[in-house]
């Protein structure tokens, strides 16, 4: 019965990180990320009679501001992963959750695909991880809509993904240990769905085998440790150009790094936060300083973190 499974799960805990994400990389559009260490930590509890209420505690990035109801992206995650195994929710189930945030939202940093994918490892957890990392994307994109942020923020390192006929492929490997992003956040907020609708329905021949040749230029210099094709990679023809119409403040930023003799640069997803890559003390100190003239000369409030690719995914840190 599906009353006895609930049962058995009532006053269950867990407690999941999850990092922040950069989709794209540039000319990746919609198929490449890294996962980077800005982290949430996510703690849920089922609460198996609550009448379905949703408890929700948010402290840092998104207080006040997240839904406590079933819109919330860590809910939905959660009741996909439990329908999946079990085929439905009991009616009456609660959840308490308590959200450590560190992400940023609407910023490009994947804020909805690390509760979403939060939501999905728990929901996992309960059910002693019936799902695979496979299942796990599968949901991930149904909630989401794509794959680049949701496959960095679940397996970390540097992800490829595409959605093919047979479902979702993706694959990862290490970012190099000495390696850093170097961000703008700015405090403007851009939603997804805004910056996609500045794009435009076709774009040049000549723009698209542009991006295409970046992108087999890039990845597989990735794969072989050549991280200093990122300078190929993150240059972009098919989405930067169009969103920089929105904001021509976000290329000057890019422009910036470049300048600064960042490895690579480019838009975090849609923005509105600026990525650059950086290997070295210098190299970052470089970046920061035309972040912020560049910040100054557009007056473009942000600011600046200096973080590193995170290897790790989202995983169990506590039950």
């Amino acid at each position: 019965m599906v009353t006895n499974w609930l049962a058995e799960l009532d006053g269950r805990q867990v407690t999941v990180d999850v990092p922040a994400s950069s989709a794209n990389l540039g000319a990746g559009y919609d198929s490449l990320g890294i996962a980077l260490g800005l982290t949430n930590r996510v703690e849920v509890e089922v609460r198996g009679w609550s009448r379905g209420e949703i408890e929700l505690t948010v402290y840092g990035e998104g207080s006040g501001e997240l839904p406590a109801d079933r819109t919330n992206r860590c809910v939905l995650g959660i009741e996909a992963a439990l329908s999946e195994v079990r085929g439905e929710i009991p009616e009456g189930v609660g959840w308490r959750i308590t959200m450590h945030n560190e992400i940023p939202l609407a910023r490009g940093l994947g804020s909805s695909a690390a509760a979403t994918v939060a939501g999905l490892v728990a929901g996992n957890h309960f059910l002693g991880e019936p799902l695979t990392s496979a299942d796990l994307l599968r949901l991930a994109c149904a909630i989401e809509g794509h794959p680049d942020n949701a496959t960095a923020a679940l397996l970390g390192g540097f992800t490829v993904s595409a959605a093919t006929d047979a479902g979702i492929e993706s694959l990862r490997f290490d970012a190099p240990r000495d390696l850093r992003a170097v961000l703008f956040i700015p405090d403007v907020r851009f939603a997804t769905q805004d910056m996609r609708a500045a794009l435009p329905e076709s774009v040049p021949l000549a723009d698209a085998v542009a991006n295409l040749g970046r992108v087999a230029v890039g990845v597989a210099g990735l794969a072989m440790g050549r991280f200093d094709l990122l300078r190929v990679l993150t240059v972009d023809r098919l989405h930067e150009p169009y969103r920089a119409i929105v904001s021509p403040q976000l290329t000057r930023l890019v422009e910036a790094a470049r300048g600064a003799g960042a490895i690579g640069a480019c838009l975090s997803g849609a923005g509105s936060t600026i990525l650059a890559f950086s290997d070295s003390v210098r190299g970052i100190t470089r970046i920061e300083a035309a972040f912020g003239a560049a910040a100054a000369d557009t007056d473009l409030p942000g600011r600046i973190a200096v973080v590193s690719p995170r290897n790790l995914g989202a995983h169990v840190v506590r039950t």
